[in-house]
């Protein structure tokens, strides 16, 4: 089993409520290799939704890049940042948001669960298949045994309420579980080397 609690919790509340569970922080503030399912982290070469020929190193990347202002179009070179740092273009800066633009020469331009729907979520889900794709299939093997509880700082499960950031560990729980939106993921050969698979040796 799979559950989601905030990273803000206390680890003593979250063990009261599921006793003996694993806890994984999946946020950009891991300290183990999990941080890899963060969507800041800076995996390279992950292809920008409707864009040929545009690659981000991150997801967080390509969706900050995609945004549009009142003030600023979209910003490729967002798509370079691979510090973790820095990433999110503000209200603040650059005054109200528009709308994300359907690829960085796309006419169109998405409104905030379009855009979740056809930028975010395709290119997490692009990252797990072809960066992440060892973590996830511990993940799978150890939720068959053991209650594992996702960390992040949002836990906004509901992809179509647009008031909270969507949980990047709700998507990981998805992908994992085969669950809306990732009903057609059908499970990979196991292809992860020995050294990967003793990444998570306390999952």
């Amino acid at each position: 089993m799979i559950v989601i609690e905030s990273k803000k919790e206390k680890k003593d509340s979250i063990l009261k409520k599921y006793p003996g569970a694993v806890i994984a922080d999946v946020t950009s503030k891991a300290k183990d290799a999990l941080v890899k399912l963060s969507p800041f982290y800076p995996h390279y070469d992950i292809p920008v939704p409707f864009s040929d020929g545009y690659t981000a190193s991150c997801v967080e990347a390509i969706w900050q890049g995609l945004k549009v202002f009142e003030t600023a179009n979209v910003d490729t070179s967002v798509f370079l940042n691979g510090t973790m740092k820095n990433i999110k273009r503000t209200v603040r800066r650059f005054g109200k948001p528009l709308g994300h633009r359907k690829g960085v020469n796309g006419a169109e331009l998405l409104g905030y669960i379009d855009a979740r729907k056809l930028i975010y979520i395709p290119a997490y889900k692009w990252m797990l298949e072809n960066k992440a794709y060892n973590i996830i299939e511990r993940l799978r093997e150890a939720s068959k045994t053991k209650t594992i509880v996702l960390l992040d700082y949002d836990t906004n499960c509901d992809i179509e309420n647009a008031k909270k950031p969507l949980s990047h560990a709700f998507l990981v729980k998805a992908y994992t579980e085969s669950l809306y939106p990732f009903n057609d993921v059908t499970m990979k050969t196991n292809t992860a080397t020995e050294i990967e698979l003793t990444l998570f040796s306390d999952l």
